[in-house]
């Protein structure tokens, strides 16, 4: 017995300190802000805009402030930058679409418009705390109609991350607020806000699959679900793998409605499908979600689990 305990004790310290070797770090290269476990990379955050992955791509595209990569337990990249049939799309990242400020039609998420563009404007210290690492991001939204143009709203994105041995949990709150005295009229609209583009190789209505807490898999039915969680995946090199998002239950109109592309692996968090709303000076508009990444299939028992936890 004694040999037994001995042993297992062994296995339990010898499995502590495997994890304790590969902590989770984030550190600057280049234009990026790169975290890893050990050699493992585990995600991209793209700071001031890099080159473009192609000649073709217009100097109006140019883009910093937004996830630029992010890979699974098993190195598979689940999401796009610059796809070419929407080279506007960038991993993850958080602009509106349809907006009204002071009388003029800004669209910071269509930068091929002109209307509008998210600009990156500084990284603060970086910190780690109970297996978690992250730093504060701040960016601002222009609004290129207004002559000269006009700074609309500023944001900051709270972005951890941590790493288990079968996923990574990436933990990111937005918060915006007002640049000026005047508000950002959002009027009702199919999508805006948190967006994420996944693999290229999902593109076609029957490679990328979904999965809601409500137990959807049928992306038309997906599109204006309001749903607390929702998986995105396909398959990579014959094997699956994906993404949980999770909506925090603080969240404004939580759970917020859900836009999917009929066609392409986009998938995004609008809660102004609901009707028109307002982010108003002096009242920041918060917005908290998590995003799980895991190789395999979806696990709905465990995702309902990781959603009762993220809402503690």
């Amino acid at each position: 017995m004694k040999s037994i305990l001995t042993a297992s004790l062994a296995c339990a310290f010898s499995i502590l300190a495997a994890r304790a070797a590969d902590p989770v770090t984030v550190a600057r290269e280049g234009t990026q802000m790169v975290f890893r476990t050990g050699k493992s990379e585990i995600l991209r955050y793209q700071a001031e805009p890099g080159e473009f992955p192609r000649k073709d791509i217009k100097d109006i595209f140019r883009r910093g402030g937004y996830i630029q990569s992010i890979l699974t337990p098993a190195g598979k990249s689940i999401i796009d930058d610059f796809p070419p049939n929407h080279i506007h799309h960038h991993g993850v990242w958080s602009p509106w679409t349809k907006t009204e400020f002071e009388g003029r039609h800004p669209d910071f998420w269509n930068m091929g418009d002109g209307k509008g563009r998210v600009e990156f404007v500084s990284i603060g210290e970086t910190w780690a705390k109970d297996g978690k690492v992250g730093f504060q991001a701040k960016h601002r939204f222009i609004d290129m109609t207004a002559k000269p143009e006009k700074v609309a709203l500023l944001e900051t994105w709270d972005l951890s991350v941590a790493s288990e041995e079968k996923r990574r949990i990436i933990d990111l709150t937005i918060t915006q607020t007002c640049a000026t005295d005047s508000p950002l009229k959002l009027p009702e609209y199919h999508y805006g806000g948190l967006g994420l583009r996944g693999n290229r190789a999902w593109n076609g209505a029957d490679n990328c699959k979904f999965l809601t807490a409500s137990g959807l898999t049928d992306r038309l039915k997906v599109n204006t679900a309001k749903e607390p969680w929702c998986w995105i995946g396909g398959k990579l090199d014959g094997a699956t793998c994906g993404v949980t998002i999770l909506c925090h239950p603080s969240n404004f109109r939580a759970p917020q409605p859900i836009r999917v592309h009929p066609t392409e692996p986009f998938f995004c968090y609008a809660p102004q499908q609901s009707g028109a709303m307002e982010i108003v000076p002096g009242k920041p508009y918060i917005a908290r979600y998590r995003l799980i990444v895991a190789d395999g299939e979806p696990d709905a028992i465990a995702a309902a689990k990781w959603a009762e936890e993220y809402a503690k």
